[in-house]
């Protein structure tokens, strides 16, 4: 019997049951469809790509060394998997579960030749559920319900060989994908190293200091966090992989909990699979957010970190020329467009979303909606980050340095707010709005609510 193994976001051998599956059945086709109509406007975007191209190259270059290769094509994945199972001669269809709205429309009509497997998740998602048996809406909540089934699955190593079908189907060629930038502006060359080789080296590393990791992770300037999000986003390493790779002591459990809110944001969307579009608290509907040419012209200052506030612009920098941005600068970032720019928060998450490479339906949406208080477990929208002083109190003067050069030369302390210290240089842009004024202007919106 030949079994078609669907990759999506879990480009791996090592812990991967719906391969351990389909060799179980016999021969196996390994095939990745570059999907851009099933999800619309969601999409993959344009740093995902980068990493993408990567990481297809490496797993392709895995499979072939345990005996097998990669089949690459685009288009609809419900057409395309019809396709490969009428040209292979197989049978039936092997993946891991995924909860974005539109994998799971794409999964309901398959059918029952399309067989599910847990492994992108701690757990199955389905199985945290509240009393009444829905998702749980409160992170707390989950992660108390969580305790009842950990530690997770210990995972599965890779198979030694993968058995090749007698009839390969055609493949496209990973450079016909067009997966690379081409924006003339836009880096050609992100951080990071995709594949589930450099996945496996972080997760060693960062299991040497996960230790320091609560006392660390606030940094900016320092390497406190793991940078395993986009190996975990791609699925190029497994979640309950990584978590017994950190150990179970005490200094792993702020690390765990972070892991545990990926299951979290799986478990909104399953719950409400337009969490991405919509606010989880309906009043938040009437807010008055601005709108018109001098609100363009602050988010594409925003977008391109020339706000004013070097924290916020380092962050902004780092984003734009490494696909990724420290989690606590995720924070100021958003918050400052959300309340001090007073800009709808799809804006943003949609600019995170093309510019990441670790931009993720659930996290993405989840996080957006907690910064902005329009969630369903969030933040007040009266609390509003002050990211001068969170620039001073997390000792971002470094990290500033590195991502605008414009103020590599400002020494500490006056290089989180050079404006007011007297010492901006010329090439650096004023403050776009003073922040007792966007405070002001933000509390008065949300006053207008009530």
């Amino acid at each position: 019997m030949t079994s078609i193994l669907w990759f999506r976001q879990d480009l791996r051998l090592h812990d991967q049951p719906a391969l351990l599956a389909a060799i179980a059945d016999d021969d196996v086709v390994p095939l990745y469809i570059l999907d851009d109509e099933t999800p619309g406007d969601w999409r993959i975007g344009g740093a995902q790509r980068w990493w993408l191209h990567g990481s297809l190259a490496s797993l392709d270059e895995s499979l072939r060394a345990h005996g097998s290769r990669l089949i690459l094509r685009r288009g609809a994945s419900e057409k395309v998997l019809r396709d490969v199972l009428e040209e292979s001669g197989a049978d039936r269809i092997h993946a891991l579960h995924h909860f974005e709205p539109w994998w799971r429309k794409v999964e309901q009509a398959l059918g029952d030749r399309l067989h599910l497997h847990d492994g992108n998740h701690l757990v199955h998602v389905e199985d945290v559920k509240t009393g009444s048996g829905a998702p749980f809406r409160i992170y707390s909540s989950f992660w108390k319900a969580l305790q009842e089934h950990l530690p997770p699955e210990k995972p599965h190593p890779a198979p030694k060989t993968i058995p090749a079908p007698k009839n390969w189907p055609p493949s496209e060629t990973l450079a016909s994908l067009d997966l690379l930038p081409t924006k003339p502006d836009w880096s050609v060359d992100f951080d990071g190293e995709p594949g589930e080789a450099d996945a496996q080296k972080k997760a060693v590393a960062f299991g040497k200091r996960v230790d320091r990791y609560e006392q660390m992770r606030n940094l900016p300037a320092e390497e406190g966090t793991s940078l395993l999000s986009p190996h975990l986003h791609f699925g190029e390493i497994s979640v309950r992989a990584l978590w017994h790779k950190v150990g179970t002591g005490e200094d792993a459990v702020k690390y765990q909990k972070e892991l545990a809110w990926r299951d979290f944001t799986s478990g909104v969307t399953l719950a409400l699979p337009d969490y991405g579009d919509k606010n989880g608290r309906p009043k938040y509907d009437a807010l008055e957010w601005r709108t018109g040419k001098e609100a363009k012209a602050d988010l594409r200052a925003w977008q391109r970190g020339r706000t004013g506030y070097p924290i916020v612009d380092a962050g902004m920098r780092q984003l734009w020329t490494s696909g990724w941005m420290h989690n606590r600068l995720r924070m100021i970032t958003a918050s400052f467009l959300i309340k001090h720019l007073l800009i709808d928060w799809r804006e943003g998450e949609r600019w995170f979303w093309d510019c990441l490479v670790d931009a993720d339906y659930g996290n993405n949406s989840v996080n957006w909606q907690w910064v902005a208080g329009t969630g369903i477990d969030a933040n007040m929208f009266s609390r509003i980050m002050a990211p001068l002083t969170q620039s001073e109190k997390f000792n971002a003067g470094d990290y500033i340095r590195r991502w605008v050069p414009e103020l590599a030369d400002v020494p500490d302390p006056t290089i989180h707010d050079p404006e007011a210290a007297g010492c901006k240089p010329d090439a650096y842009p004023s403050k776009i709005i003073g922040h007792r004024e966007a405070r002001e202007r933000a509390l008065a919106a949300a006053a207008r609510l009530r």
